[in-house]
Order: C-alpha cells, then sequence, then structure tokens
C-alpha cells in the first residue's frame, strides 16, 4: 500500500517536471534539496519524505504543499485495508 502512495507522489513530481520542462537536477538546485534526496523520492528508495522536502519541492513548483498535493490520483487514493 505504501508502495502505490509513494509512487503516486513520485509520479506527481514527474508530471510537474515534464510540464515544466526542467530535470530532476534542475529540481533540486531549484528547491535546496539535495540531488540525492530527490533521486531517492523519484527512485523509491525513500517512501516517505519529510513534509519539509515536501515543501522545498512544492516551492520550486511554485505552490503550496497543498497545491503540490491536491491532484486526482491522490485524492482518490483509499488508504483502507
Amino acid at each position: 500500500m505504501a508502495d502505490q502512495y509513494s509512487q503516486i507522489i513520485v509520479d506527481r513530481i514527474l508530471d510537474l517536471c515534464r510540464q515544466r520542462g526542467i530535470s530532476i537536477y534542475q529540481l533540486a538546485v531549484m528547491s535546496g534539496v539535495s540531488h540525492s534526496t530527490i533521486d531517492n523520492i523519484v527512485n523509491r528508495k525513500t517512501f516517505n519524505p519529510k513534509i519539509k522536502t515536501l515543501h522545498k519541492i512544492a516551492l520550486a513548483f511554485s505552490m503550496t504543499v497543498a497545491e503540490l498535493l491536491d491532484f486526482d490520483a491522490l485524492n482518490r487514493y483509499s488508504f483502507e485495508d
């Protein structure tokens, strides 16, 4: 279950990068989050990024954390077993 949830977040980050024409490396520079941290999130070595990390990523996209996490796939996700 956590695996699917983390993939939804990864897909969101990658989709926003594609939409804006930026690489993961550029996102790291823009956000101030280390490239290795973003790489670990994207490659799903880190399943639960800290809110501080998500906040910095959101700011790099000129978004709030709420805006970053407010999208259809995540809103439809159910934590029920």
